[in-house]
């Protein structure tokens, strides 16, 4: 009796399973993000919303823990956190630099990943992009020959650490910012050369600063180009940006 008992519990227990499995399989997933039509209630995006699910980059991104920013730049020489973009490019000259070091010591302190600041607010490019002359190519640093975004992307190859950069979409610097189309443009181009010259770029980070030009005018940013382009050239890569918007808005 106590053996027919305990296989009529299996049975039991089994049949539960079958039926749990059996109902979650019938949920959609949605991996990254969920769209809803107009007139979807609150319980049903409620429903939609817990069933998303990462992409197989962002669980390798949170697989990683810890990740290294090297915020570097003209700001270094001058002291300030936030440059105004007129700032003279003579002032960049890390005669010392050695990203081998850097990035030696990043790993040694459990870093998995390294990102840089291809150029912050100020406009200043830390490579030498052929979009403005605000950039190292103007520097006495290397007789302008310099570049430290491929410095850095060695130094991570070579100790087999991932490598991101940073591209801020607000520049003080450029003339053309705050006349949308023409910034959109010119930012599309930075972009392009960063995820184009360097080999595999492990993540793009955006930030949403949107501050006043040279023109006094504020640039709306055309997001969905911006993500395209990295969807594009690095479609392994993850993006990051304080004002998330996705490929569906």
């Amino acid at each position: 009796m106590k053996c027919k008992a305990y296989k009529m519990d299996l049975i039991i227990i089994v049949l539960g399973l079958f039926i749990m499995i059996s109902s979650c399989s019938r949920n959609e997933t949605y991996e990254k993000v969920v769209s809803f039509e107009k007139n979807t209630s609150i319980d049903e995006k409620i429903k939609k919303a817990a069933h998303v699910v990462p992409t197989k980059q962002q669980m390798e991104w949170q697989q990683l823990e810890l990740t290294a920013f090297i915020h570097f730049g003209i700001n270094t020489f001058t002291g300030r956190e936030w440059g105004d973009g007129t700032e003279s490019p003579a002032l960049f000259n890390p005669t010392e630099l050695d990203a081998m070091q850097w990035v030696k010591a990043l790993k040694d302190g459990g870093m998995k990943m390294v990102i840089l600041t291809a150029k912050h607010h100020d406009g200043f490019c830390l490579w030498p992009t052929k979009t403005t002359k605000h950039s190292v190519a103007s520097s006495p640093w290397k007789d302008g020959k310099g570049d430290v975004v491929h410095l850095v992307k060695n130094a991570c190859d070579s100790l087999n650490l991932k490598f991101g950069i940073y591209l801020s979409p607000w520049d003080r610097n450029a003339s053309c910012y705050g006349d949308s189309p023409r910034y959109n443009e010119l930012y599309r181009q930075q972009l392009t050369e960063l995820l184009s010259w360097y080999g595999k770029v492990d993540e793009v980070w955006f930030d949403g600063a949107c501050g006043e030009g040279m023109n006094g005018k504020k640039q709306e940013y055309d997001w969905q180009s911006y993500y395209e382009i990295v969807y594009q050239l690095q479609p392994e890569a993850v993006s990051t940006c304080s004002w998330r918007q996705t490929r569906d808005g």
